[in-house]
């Protein structure tokens, strides 16, 4: 079987296409994989750190409002699909598997054109112009989260890294103790605001470390590269360890009792599907897709929303110390969190994928045309 994988610009896209690659070689290593990407996304790099080849289109980014680049539009998408087509004939692809954003649009319409059926996954609760374009051409359509308004989708979860799906927090709690230099037994505190940083996150628990540290809570914070954390100087208390990069982040994940982190789609993933209690701060930018990733988290009892505004430590004080401090709400969240988390959707995408291509032979075995939610 050969597959081409279309997705890329940020992490978001780039991430799952690598956990779903991965999974197919895991199965089937004469699987031929091929990503379709551009030259200046994160693919660029990543796909071949990966041990995979990347086939390249234009970066056609498509206009919010009237102007010279909405003039352009057309011949720009026309020469991405064409490079896209020649990327699937030569790959002599069987399938063609997008994640939304640039790449995928003229991914799905050539394709198409082809008659390769489409596989597409989609990350955010509120799908991009992408997704929802390519779920009208296909019924092989796969969400993370539930209630994503796509046409036949069914929920199917984000592909995760295998480090993360087989993370066994308990197992390597000593380690991730001895690594960031922690106490055993100590409630501790997990911020993070990813590679690049929160500015909110860093400002606000920097305040606020003198309250947590007084009270014995210990604290990682990843800061971003580049920026740092303000943190008060006591006498005794919790520790407070603060780095600009983590390279192990399944050791933050062990030693966490509780997380404070944005809410993009890979990240509430991946903290659901280690049974992590969280407190979300959606990113106030944006259409607003970060708070629906999050929400359903919440209101099944696994964690916490919080607008960006309102992470303040006075919040931090009156609302994050006490759960911390509090072992049996933090284990029902937990409990909640690990309930709601879907640990093998590279797995259940692969299927999906296999019976595209199934279908796409004759081979017996119906599509997943669920034009409902399948249960979690």
């Amino acid at each position: 079987m050969s597959v081409l994988l279309a997705g890329g610009g940020t992490a978001g896209h780039v991430a799952p296409l690598l956990a779903l690659a991965e999974c197919l070689l895991r199965r089937d290593p004469d699987t031929r994989v091929t990503a379709l990407g551009t030259a200046e996304g994160l693919e660029a790099r990543l796909v071949p750190e990966a041990g995979l080849p990347l086939a390249v289109v234009p970066r056609v980014p498509f206009p919010r409002r009237p102007g010279p680049d909405l003039g352009r539009l057309p011949g720009r998408l026309r020469a991405a699909v064409a490079a896209a087509r020649a990327a699937i004939v030569d790959s002599g692809a069987d399938v063609v598997v997008g994640f939304g954003g640039y790449v995928s649009t003229p991914a799905y319409l050539a394709a198409r054109r082809l008659g390769v059926p489409i596989v597409v996954h989609e990350a955010n609760s509120r799908p991009g112009l992408a997704n929802r374009l390519g779920a009208r051409l296909t019924p092989y359509v796969a969400t993370t989260f539930p209630g994503t308004p796509l046409r036949g989708a069914t929920v199917m979860g984000m592909p995760l890294r295998r480090r993360i799906t087989t993370l066994d927090r308990a197992a390597l709690r000593a380690q991730g103790t001895a690594h960031f230099g922690l106490v055993p037994g100590r409630p501790t505190l997990f911020v993070t605001g990813g590679s690049l940083g929160a500015q909110r996150l860093n400002t606000t628990f920097g305040a606020a470390s003198a309250d947590l540290r007084s009270a014995g809570v210990q604290v990682v914070h990843l800061s971003g590269r580049g920026k740092t954390v303000d943190v008060a100087q006591i006498v005794g208390g919790g520790a407070y360890v603060v780095a600009e990069y983590l390279d192990r982040m399944d050791l933050a994940y062990a030693v966490a009792d509780l997380v404070v982190c944005r809410a993009g789609a890979s990240t509430v993933s991946e903290v659901t599907a280690i049974g992590l209690p969280a407190a979300y701060v959606p990113l106030p930018i944006g259409n607003g897709e970060q708070r629906l990733n999050a929400q359903p988290v919440a209101d099944a009892g696994g964690g916490l929303v919080v607008d960006d505004a309102a992470c303040t430590p006075e919040w931090v004080r009156s609302t994050l110390l006490p759960l911390l401090l509090d072992p049996r709400r933090l284990d029902d969240m937990g409990r909640a969190a690990a309930a709601f988390g879907i640990r093998d959707g590279d797995e259940r995408l692969a299927d999906l994928v296999e019976t595209a291509a199934r279908q796409a032979a004759g081979v017996a075995g119906g599509p997943a045309t669920s034009t409902g939610e399948d249960a979690r």
